[in-house]
């Protein structure tokens, strides 16, 4: 059978990309491959080097893609890295640009328009290929979408996007890295009969890497494990999954725990009964209704789950809540007892609250150590514009090692992996002990045992008097235990 990637004593010429041992790897044509392992596990840099980006002493990587008409591994493989991010990171975004409409300009990017361009770049325009570009739109319900901003896509419905404009390429191998990060459950479905079907129709080889075990759709093959940098033997999924799983523990030790629970009140003699309360809330931009009609009332304490369809504006009403979107002092909101437009500043209400989101990821893009990111928390901004004093410091390394990062505290937070970010963008909601905590799905990218500590993390910290919590997340078991209520968005358009 047709060898299309073989690796064979692979050893990178840099050190510094370099896996503990050697790599042997084989990928046949028929195979669809999961590349599993936990955070920091090395698969990004197995991935590199299948990609040749890592060059390899010796013979190197070699490639089998007949009978396409391009030799070029450009051309063939096609990498997708599904992060937390709204296209190429220029430097130029900051956190609330999605909600503030008055930035975009008649330069600023169209779905439909961005997608066009890429259909034109393939160079193998047909009516065959006509066709299957309808078909895609068709399949992800992206007609609605066209005319949107790229800058305002939801989570979910840039994960689309970025999945269409690499299908319209039609390359023979297509490595997509975590592709049900910010998906409902519909869509991820949608997905994988997606790539099932490419697959069962020859039209493309495709490599997955996860950190979810859950996460690996029926149709692939094979899976290897990448561990403490190391890349494991291929088996079959069926070997792999009938491998003992984890059995369930604690993954938040006692002393920990503890420390958590034993920190000072800093609940207030005066502190309001109601920490967010909606009347009637409409958002609307131009012709579009995102929220309409909304009442909503969180109780100091409360521990609600938000939920609902990609596009279904959750991120938009966490942006209200925030203090993150104008449209807020046109709505009839009270935070933290400031109803807005009343002369409280966006501070007044962001001291108040822990915050991590897909759109705070995506405004971290300064090269700065992950204890200045922790930092960053304790003055709500993306960086840091003074210096913490010790005291302060002794707060964000306290978080930092409730979230095992530690040892991360010197390291810049860019050369971080994506998992590693998120833990590090965890502590810094912590870091001011707030009284709402908003976590907009805090586990993308995380692995097993960081989701479960992650999510014990979270349930000690509500045992505290007064700390009240809003989550997103697709994932149902991903909730934690402590929540008890719902609220459910339906998607208008």
């Amino acid at each position: 059978m047709k060898k299309v990637i073989k690796i064979e004593e692979g050893i990178t010429r840099m050190k510094e990309w370099r896996m503990r041992e050697p790599v042997d790897f084989e990928l046949l044509e028929g195979e669809s491959l999961a590349i599993v392992g936990d955070n920091a596990s090395g698969k990004t840099m197995f991935v590199d080097i299948l990609m040749n980006r890592h060059p390899l002493i010796g013979q190197g990587v070699q490639y089998d893609f007949s009978p396409s008409d391009s030799t070029l591994i450009s051309d063939n493989i096609k990498y997708i890295s599904f992060k937390d991010c709204y296209g190429e990171s220029d430097g130029t975004y900051y956190l609330q640009q999605r909600w503030n409409q008055h930035d975009i300009d008649e330069e600023t990017p169209k779905v439909g328009n961005l997608l066009d361009e890429a259909y034109l770049l393939t160079g193998k325009k047909s009516e065959k290929l006509d066709l299957w570009r309808k078909r895609l739109y068709e399949l992800f319900e992206v007609g609605h979408l066209l005319e949107k901003y790229i800058i305002l896509l939801s989570s979910g419905e840039l994960r689309k996007y970025q999945l269409i404009r690499a299908l319209l390429v039609a390359p023979k191998v297509l490595v997509i890295d975590n592709p049900f990060i910010g998906l409902d459950k519909e869509t991820r479905e949608q997905l994988k009969n997606l790539l099932q079907m490419l697959f069962k129709e020859g039209t493309v080889q495709i490599i997955l890497v996860t950190s979810k075990k859950e996460d690996i759709p029926s149709f692939i093959t094979h899976v290897v494990e990448v561990r403490d940098m190391k890349v494991f033997p291929k088996v079959t999924k069926e070997e792999f999954l009938l491998r003992d799983e984890r059995k369930k523990k604690s993954y938040l030790d006692e002393e920990k725990r503890n420390a958590i629970l034993s920190l000072p009140d800093s609940s207030e003699k005066d502190k309001t009964l109601e920490i967010v309360k909606m009347t009637n809330v409409v958002v609307r931009y131009g012709e579009r209704s995102i929220i309409k009609d909304l009442n909503w009332t969180i109780k100091n304490g409360e521990r609600w789950a938000l939920s609902g369809q990609n596009g279904s504006g959750k991120s938009t009403l966490l942006s209200l809540i925030c203090a993150d979107n104008p449209q807020a002092y046109a709505c009839d909101i009270e935070l933290f007892g400031y109803k807005r437009g009343t002369g409280e500043s966006i501070w007044d209400i962001k001291k108040h609250i822990g915050y991590v989101s897909p759109e705070m990821h995506r405004a971290c893009h300064h090269d700065l150590k992950s204890l200045i990111v922790v930092a960053s928390g304790l003055n709500d901004s993306t960086g840091l514009y003074r210096h913490p004093d010790e005291e302060e410091i002794k707060r964000c390394l306290f978080w930092m090692r409730i979230f095992g990062i530690e040892d991360l505290y010197d390291r810049s937070f860019l050369k971080l992996s994506d998992g590693e970010q998120r833990l590090v963008l965890l502590a810094r909601a912590f870091v001011k002990d707030p009284k709402l905590l908003v976590l907009d799905e805090p586990f993308h990218g995380l692995d097993l045992k960081n989701r479960l500590m992650a999510t014990e993390v979270i349930e000690t910290f509500c045992k505290r008097k007064d700390k009240t919590l809003i989550i997103v997340s697709h994932y149902p078991e991903e909730v934690p235990p402590c929540v008890d209520k719902e609220l459910k968005l339906i998607r208008t358009i």
